[in-house]
């Protein structure tokens, strides 16, 4: 048996999904669709997921292109934003939760008296010769030329 929805508009996400479906439009068509209308090229397919998981809400500039790209009043689309921002306050994110990498739940126990292991997959590096910089991925840069 479902929960009876609460009274009001329909939360952003669903609304979406359901709008996007019955438009026969896939989440990578619905970014493509918006990249292209809005001019920004950025927006993918995953950001699309997240309106309608509700683990994001569109602010303002996204609700006016969804509204475009899907022909719906900005209105419909601006009060359930409204009405899904509440609702995900101080609640946790839907399904299981996962562990950050990094996080704790990761580390393994310290040793007493020891040093701490170093974590699992990890690789030290030799440090580089002076004067010549290294990049973020660890590649030395390319050694300057002489004209």
């Amino acid at each position: 048996m479902t929960p009876p929805m609460p009274p009001g508009p329909e939360p952003l996400g669903p609304l979406l999904a359901r709008l996007r479906l019955a438009r026969g439009r896939s989440q990578q068509f619905l970014a493509a669709e918006l990249c292209a209308a809005s001019g920004v090229p950025t927006l993918s397919r995953h950001e699309v997921s997240r309106w309608e998981r509700q683990l994001r809400v569109p602010g303002d500039f996204w609700l006016g292109w969804l509204a475009v790209t899907l022909a719906v009043p900005v209105e419909l689309l601006a009060e359930a934003a409204e009405h899904s921002r509440p609702a995900r306050r101080g609640t946790p994110p839907a399904g299981p939760a996962r562990p950050r990498a990094g996080g704790t739940a990761t580390r393994r126990p310290r040793l007493r008296g020891g040093p701490s292991p170093a974590p699992t997959g990890a690789t030290t590096r030799p440090a580089p010769p002076s004067g010549r910089p290294v990049h973020r991925a660890g590649r030395r840069s390319p050694p300057a030329t002489r004209r």
